[in-house]
């Protein structure tokens, strides 16, 4: 028995280490993630929409819409081109609504909206932790 939980205990965190390689790799391709963690259940919020949105000439303009994965990430938003520069003021929509309804739960808030600036080429993360009555938001890394 101690056997086996130190055997899984050892795939766990080789797993681990592969996805935050995986993850890692993403951040060099893309300047923009996200991540949802589900406070209320302690597990990532998996098939949330989330949009990106650039302020420009004070208009909000979509960029993209994508759907977080079983772990609750999106790590695909705003291409790094040597070309493009990304500066600028940038919002990102997530839809919590639908999916805490999926959960046969209610929420307060329909959706969560965050903005925030993009200076440079650097990488940068805006996870939200949620639950069906609040929600809170930090610059990751």
């Amino acid at each position: 028995m101690k056997m086996n939980i130190m055997r899984a205990a050892a795939i766990g965190g080789v797993l681990a280490m592969t996805a935050t390689a995986s993850y890692a790799a993403d951040q060099g391709t893309y300047q923009l993630s996200s991540h949802i963690l589900d406070i209320s259940t302690g597990k990532p919020a998996p098939n949330v929409d989330v949009r990106l949105m650039k302020q420009v000439n004070g208009v909000w303009k979509l960029l993209d819409t994508k759907k977080t994965g079983a772990d609750g990430r999106i790590g695909e938003f705003l291409p790094n081109q040597s070309n493009v520069k990304n500066d600028g003021t940038y919002k990102l929509i997530f839809e919590t609504s639908p999916y805490f309804s999926s959960q046969g739960e209610k929420s307060f808030y329909p959706y969560v909206e965050v903005n925030f600036n993009i200076e440079g080429n650097k990488h940068y993360h805006v996870p939200i932790t949620l639950s069906a009555y609040g929600y809170s938001t930090y610059r990751g890394s």
